[in-house]
């Protein structure tokens, strides 16, 4: 489905079902280069039973109208309006990596607008390497490469996936390279410079819950653990033999972990 924000054209996808601003909603936010389609199995689940979906692109992602936005705190209050937007009085916030930054950001800065926050692949900060920075600054393949290479499990590497058919890396590969110009490095450029996590954390009032992967070599789990202890009350779900993109390397624990909490 489209939206209007900002008085730009948003792309979302609903999980196979009808969208309905009456049912609890839950906001499935993308990481840095990505798009909505790497929320497509837990959007399924969560769209039948229960809830409404809306697994977005951000703005130059994907098939939504840009410019990228450079910060993620304009991601977060593009988020918060995003949600006015959709005919919605709240909603949970579930992010990946780039996108859990904006829904803490989000929740911080405008708790009255998110009732819960499924963050996954999230880390206390999270530094760029100058050399991905300069690669995606001059738009050339090693960015994406470094991507895929560091962000994929080391299971994952050796084959194993749990969809049949599917090569999880060359699948990434296609979609960092369906970026336009910038896009990348724009977005990897807003996690190097946020700094704000700890005091956003300790902000946070809504349920929350942190998804890690024992094996994350972008996010390491200890430094998502200390995020997590930054929050209140938040719970901290680790998946073994899991990298940075749980979501897709391990869909159903990652499902079972937002189950309970979004």
């Amino acid at each position: 489905m489209n939206l209007t924000v900002d008085g730009r054209t948003v792309f979302a996808t609903t999980g196979g079902a009808e969208f309905d601003a009456a049912k609890p909603a839950i906001v499935f936010l993308h990481g840095a280069g990505f798009d909505r389609t790497a929320w497509r199995l837990q959007t399924r689940w969560f769209a039948h039973h229960g809830r409404s979906v809306l697994a977005v692109d951000f703005p130059a992602h994907g098939r939504s109208e840009g410019p990228a936005l450079d910060s993620i705190a304009a991601m977060a209050d593009w988020t918060a309006k995003l949600i006015e937007t959709a005919g919605l009085k709240q909603a949970a916030l579930v992010g990946h990596s780039m996108g859990a930054l904006v829904a803490l950001d989000c929740a911080a800065r405008h708790p009255e607008k998110v009732r819960a926050l499924g963050l996954c692949g999230v880390a206390v900060d999270m530094p760029v390497h100058p050399e991905m920075l300069e690669s995606a600054k001059a738009n050339t393949l090693k960015v994406q490469e470094l991507m895929t290479f560091w962000g994929m499990g080391n299971a994952l590497h050796k084959g194993g996936m749990v969809s049949p058919g599917l090569w999880l890396r060359r699948e990434s590969l296609a979609v960092l390279a369906g970026n336009r110009p910038d896009v990348i490095h724009a977005d990897l450029a807003a996690c190097n410079a946020y700094k704000d996590a700890p005091q956003r954390a300790a902000a946070v009032k809504a349920p929350t819950v942190l998804v890690l992967g024992d094996g994350d070599l972008m996010t390491p789990a200890a430094k998502g653990k200390a995020l997590a202890a930054a929050i209140s009350g938040a719970k901290t779900v680790v998946i073994p033999n899991c990298g940075h993109f749980m979501m897709v390397e391990r869909p159903d624990e990652t499902l079972e972990a937002l189950k309970a909490d979004v």
